[in-house]
């Protein structure tokens, strides 16, 4: 499936609960993705609170796919091609050198 498409049903997703309705609830705001990106990112992290392995892959799945779902809308509301700009980075760091640890 190609991000675009991911990005449509994300879009499908929102639009069917009601949440870019003027009267949301929960408005999807850049600011208001943004942190829940954040949120989002740090429930990952609890997956890796106090061990290195992972132990519940399919949970962890669901909160990687929802890290993914906030950064596809954060980029689409901003007007941000999120693909032309993971390529562009791609090539900066291409050419970048980091120091030895």
């Amino acid at each position: 499936m190609e991000l675009k498409e991911l990005e449509m049903r994300m879009h499908e997703f929102v639009s069917s609960k009601g949440w870019y309705d003027d009267d949301s609830p929960r408005p999807q705001t850049p600011r208001n993705l943004a942190a829940s990106l954040s949120i989002e990112a740090a429930e990952v992290m609890e997956h890796f609170q106090w061990q290195e392995d992972v132990t519940d892959a399919d949970d962890l799945a669901g909160e990687l796919a929802d890290v993914a779902l906030y950064l596809l809308q954060l980029a689409s509301l901003t007007g941000i091609d999120l693909e032309q700009a993971i390529l562009e980075k791609l090539a900066l760091n291409q050419m970048r050198e980091w120091p030895s640890p």
